[in-house]
């Protein structure tokens, strides 16, 4: 028999690397190599694809810092297309609304939904449908996380990031520390560069400290 309907479930939609993803979808070529966006006047890293995060180019770093890791590797740059940007973000939200027409518009890029509606059983299921039709509607990526609160989905996103279905539900899990304690701090949603300091030097370095 299904898990009570009535369990709370959010999921977060997150497009992935989303202005890459953008550029990609009408430049082919450039799907397997590292690709960055700039922001307006071409100042800072705003975007970045897995290859060129894994080169070890920061987000929000200056250009003229990271210029010569992305000659040498031969990582292609492009400048912010904003109102191509917003017209595919348009698409997802409103493939999204097909599955429930009350979501909460995060950013550009992403999106909670209630999943309150479906089973414990379903709801990994309906994420993956979810993610497979984003994908085929729109040609974008993206990663869910579901969970009972946004910032739980948030956490579970997180590792959805990782995983190949892309995909995470934590619906269900009774004990969360094992997975809590693997989420560095600096990682936690709504923890910025300073905070992130204040609780490292206070001896508070992953989410399962923080929630203790």
């Amino acid at each position: 028999m299904s898990s009570i309907q009535h369990t709370k479930k959010i999921a977060l939609v997150d497009c992935n690397s989303f202005y890459v993803s953008c550029e990609r979808l009408f430049n082919p070529k450039i799907r397997k190599k590292p690709v960055v966006v700039l922001s307006n006047n071409d100042g800072c890293i705003i975007s970045r694809s897995n290859e060129a995060k894994a080169l070890g180019i920061k987000m929000g770093e200056p250009y003229f810092k990271a210029k010569n890791i992305i000659i040498k590797n031969d990582v292609q740059v492009f400048s912010s297309n904003y109102s191509l940007y917003g017209d595919l973000s348009r698409r997802v939200m409103r493939t999204l609304k097909r599955f429930n027409s009350q979501i909460e518009v995060y950013s550009i890029d992403e999106a909670f939904m209630d999943l309150s509606n479906f089973s414990d059983e379903d709801v990994e299921r309906v994420g993956k449908e979810i993610r497979e039709t984003v994908l085929q509607w729109t040609g974008i990526p993206t990663s869910i996380g579901i969970a009972k609160t946004k910032t739980l989905s948030k956490i579970a996103n997180h590792i959805a990031k990782k995983k190949q279905s892309g995909v995470t539900s934590l619906i269900g899990i009774e004990n969360l520390d094992p997975i809590l304690e693997k989420i560095e701090i600096n990682d936690v949603w709504g923890v910025g560069r300073q905070l992130t300091k204040f609780y490292q030097k206070n001896g508070i370095y992953n989410e399962k400290q923080l929630k203790n």
